[in-house]
């Protein structure tokens, strides 16, 4: 077991008093003061390899007694430390459980072993290359995030001056961090009819699983949003369905909770959709869910995967690689081509960054196309010569 006296810190002010010793393996290195409260001297000692690291025990001991913080805290212990402190402000039902799971069995088994004040940016780099050869890039990226919230609570805490992560979310992650124009349309089923082939197929096992695909894609919505649905969510007067909330499996079940955006949206109603949200609504009050699966359950992203045997249908209708998450891309996709304004689609989908919505673009810059043909038009009618203007008028 472990000795505590070698893990004692100094208190803030107290005078310290050094001495090291010579050993066959090294050097033993001892601060000494006297306790405030006891009035009785301790103190901490380690064993170490040379002089350099005798003077960074030192300078360590003497930095607690200026700020009060354990600069030979490890990435481990600082964590169990601050306990959840980390995760302020996340979402627990999802966010911050899927960030802790990082933490626990990515980061700490990797770097939880270094002390804070020696973890470089470099470490981290050579973690996530390794993790990189293992790890999808959502699993990196739910295992760097935990790690930069822990390192900035270290930077508050003067454990450390900079966070030495604060940056790696950055890396590529062997895609590309951000969207650009048409990134996103190659997870979209490309027309209509193949949507509709893909709907069948899926109503073949029950019609709930059809209603899903219809619902998500036309919607352009995520699939917890289409379990979080309520007959009273369609606003037939307005022609549009208001999306406020998701069905998401959580830590402890299923839970409901606002959207990823946190804000309701307005989506239109599509002519392709009506029919289903008719049937779906049809004497329903307006607090009952919109849909349902076949044991009157939700359905989630997992549930349509098993049920459908997801994998080897959408490689049946030519489309191997495509999602459930895709049927919200398809959605996107077909609203951005419809010339859409970027900026009202971005209300449709809900994105915070516009970036992100730029990825639904086309790539043939064919928005641009329609821009200059509408510019032109107005140019057209306006008249050839203008009044010309006076010597004397004021430059602005």
């Amino acid at each position: 077991m472990a000795d505590p006296r070698n893990h004692r810190m100094p208190p803030v002010g107290v005078n310290l008093t050094t001495d090291v010793e010579r050993r066959v393996d090294g050097f033993r290195a001892r601060v000494r003061w006297t306790d405030p409260s006891t009035k009785k001297r301790v103190g901490r000692v380690t064993h170490v390899r040379s002089t350099e690291e005798v003077e960074e025990f030192f300078d360590q001991m003497r930095t607690a007694t200026q700020t009060g913080a354990n600069t030979t805290v490890t990435l481990a212990e600082y964590a169990a430390s601050i306990g959840d402190r980390w995760k302020r402000g996340l979402d627990p039902t999802s966010t911050a459980e899927n960030y802790d799971i990082g933490l626990r069995l990515r980061v700490l088994p990797a770097l939880g072993h270094i002390q804070l004040v020696k973890l470089t940016a470099g470490m981290i780099d050579r973690t996530i290359d390794t993790w990189e050869t293992q790890h999808s890039a959502s699993t990196i990226k739910n295992s760097i995030a935990p790690l930069v919230r822990v390192l900035d609570e270290a930077v508050r805490d003067d454990v450390i001056t900079i966070n030495p992560a604060k940056h790696r979310a950055r890396r590529n992650l062997g895609k590309q961090v951000t969207q650009t124009t048409g990134a996103l349309r190659q997870y979209a089923i490309p027309d209509l009819a193949t949507l509709r082939t893909l709907a069948d197929a899926c109503g073949k096992v029950h019609q709930s699983y059809s209603d899903h695909v219809m619902l998500a894609a036309l919607l352009a919505a995520r699939g917890s949003e289409v379990a979080g649905l309520r007959a009273g969510d369609v606003d037939w007067t307005n022609r549009v369905v208001r999306i406020e909330r998701q069905h998401y499996p959580g830590k402890g079940g299923l839970v409901v909770k606002q959207t990823k955006g946190r804000r309701a949206r307005l989506v239109p109603i599509l002519d392709a959709l009506e029919p289903v949200l008719e049937r779906l609504t049809a004497e329903k009050e307006p607090d009952v869910p919109l849909l349902r699966g076949p044991r009157g359950g939700v359905l989630t992203t997992a549930t349509v995967r098993d049920a459908t045997h997801w994998d080897d249908l959408v490689k049946d209708i030519g489309l191997p690689n495509l999602t459930r998450h895709g049927l919200r891309h398809t959605g996107a996709t077909w609203l951005a081509d419809a010339g859409i304004p970027l900026h009202v689609l971005q209300e449709i989908l809900g994105h915070q960054s516009i970036e992100t919505t730029k990825g639904y673009l086309h790539p043939d810059h064919r928005h641009l196309a329609e821009a200059a043909k509408q510019a032109n038009q107005f140019l057209s009618a306006t008249p050839a010569r203008r009044e010309a203007p006076r010597r004397d008028a004021p430059r602005l």
